[in-house]
């Protein structure tokens, strides 16, 4: 009953499912809220902490002693007798034995058990850091799905704006018939576009949906958040002194010191544990033996003998996993350090590009759009050059978002990169 007792908390973690949250207009601060307690794989890291902890308090034990009853001398044709159990006709015996551990055993068992705790949580606190990084990308995703749809609703009303203008045109004798059909064409393929957006809104909407943990309708969720102003990166950081404090180098490390403990476990088999036992016997009642029978008493030692082996077998896969620990280490510091110098190349890239389109190409191409819409109202200009000039500058505004969205994303992925678990 104690050890059901024990699980039920366990069992009805699992079973139970958070209620679904509330969504709408939802900021990337809730939306990271909502993932770091619904993502599934936050959840298993999560598990596997409890796990963890759960070997530590396996490992840090002394062995159990071990109790044996056992009756000898038997004889079936005799029987065992009247009486009670000390009056039959059976020798009886209690044997109490327990083993001591030498040569520090439980000490390096707790010590790979609490280097593996430590790295379960570093696990953990990366899982955390690397769903930052994927929600804001999904997140950010959703925004300019909707921003693109939002210009693709707008193209296609001026478009029909235009064409009523033109139409009016053609009806005055001032553009030709043709000229009318190109600007058709045109508005037609903005409606496509506008199809085309809504789409992709759901399709980025039902992406993020996933990387919280939610089962709802696309059109209950709209992502809110303006999107976030360029700050200069300032000058190259020192990557080395941020490798130390990211979970995954933590993690690492941990099962490094967990393997070199589990080395000096290996090592320390060859230190002889001894079994000491205690025994008690008891003989029936016999002429010999009295009216009351006979107790005896023994002690015991018992010690392995080293003679077909000398666990050279476990210390060679216990260098091994050493080995292999440290190399994953080394690994796991190249490519942090990989990642780091990326993540910063790739937000300076973003911040220029976005500072040229929001200061320079995006403003030319709007002047210029104007003044052919304005041209083209007003009989100055033909078709070619109002529809040369809007497809410009819808190319542009498109291309504006997208590097808002690449800056966005590569400042989410430096912050997650960093530890920095800012959201704006």
């Amino acid at each position: 009953m104690l050890a059901l007792a024990l699980l039920l908390p366990s069992l009805s973690v699992l079973a139970a499912d958070p209620a679904p949250p509330t969504l709408g207009r939802l900021s990337l601060a809730r939306a990271l809220e909502i993932a770091a307690q619904r993502n599934p794989d936050i959840s298993l890291a999560e598990i596997a902490v409890r796990a963890a902890d759960a070997a530590l308090l396996s490992a840090d034990v002394t062995p159990n002693p071990t109790l044996t009853l056992g009756i000898q001398n038997y004889n079936p044709r005799a029987g065992v007798g009247p009486g009670s159990l000390r009056d039959k006709q059976v020798d009886t015996a209690v044997r109490l034995e327990q083993l001591i551990e030498r040569g520090g055993k439980r000490q390096y068992r707790a010590e790979n058990a609490t280097q593996l705790l430590d790295a379960s949580r570093a696990d953990l606190a990366n899982a955390q850091r690397q769903l930052r990084s994927n929600v804001a990308d999904m997140y950010y995703n959703a925004l300019a799905a909707q921003e693109r749809l939002s210009i693709a609703q707008d193209t296609a009303k001026l478009f029909g704006a235009t064409l009523a203008a033109a139409d009016q045109r053609r009806a005055a004798g001032d553009l030709a018939g043709a000229d009318v059909d190109r600007l058709r064409v045109d508005a037609l393929r903005a409606k496509n576009d506008v199809r085309q957006a809504e789409a992709d809104t759901k399709r980025s909407r039902l992406a993020l949906l996933l990387m919280l943990g939610v089962s709802a309708a696309p059109e209950q969720v709209e992502a809110a958040d303006e999107w976030p102003v360029p700050v200069a990166p300032g000058n190259l950081p020192s990557f080395e002194s941020m490798l130390d404090q990211r979970p995954d180098i933590r993690a690492a490390n941990a099962r490094l010191q967990a393997a070199q403990a589990n080395l000096r476990l290996a090592q320390s088999q060859r230190t002889r544990d001894v079994s000491v036992g205690v025994q008690v016997d008891h003989s029936p009642a016999s002429p010999l033996n009295g009216f009351y029978g006979s107790n005896t008493f023994g002690v015991s030692v018992q010690v392995p003998l080293f003679v077909n082996h000398y666990y050279e077998g476990d210390i060679r896969n216990a260098l091994a996993g050493v080995d292999s620990a440290q190399a994953n280490l080394l690994k796991a510091r190249r490519e942090a350090s990989a990642s780091l110098q990326r993540a910063f190349s790739d937000m300076q890239s973003a911040q220029e590009r976005l500072g040229r389109f929001r200061d320079e190409l995006t403003v030319a191409a709007r002047r210029a759009a104007d003044a052919a819409e304005f041209a083209f109202r007003n009989g100055a200009t033909g078709v070619t050059d109002v529809l040369d000039a809007r497809r410009t500058y819808r190319a542009i505004t498109l291309d504006e978002l997208n590097a808002r969205a690449d800056y966005a994303r590569a400042l989410a992925a430096w912050r997650a990169a960093t530890l920095d678990e800012t959201t704006k």
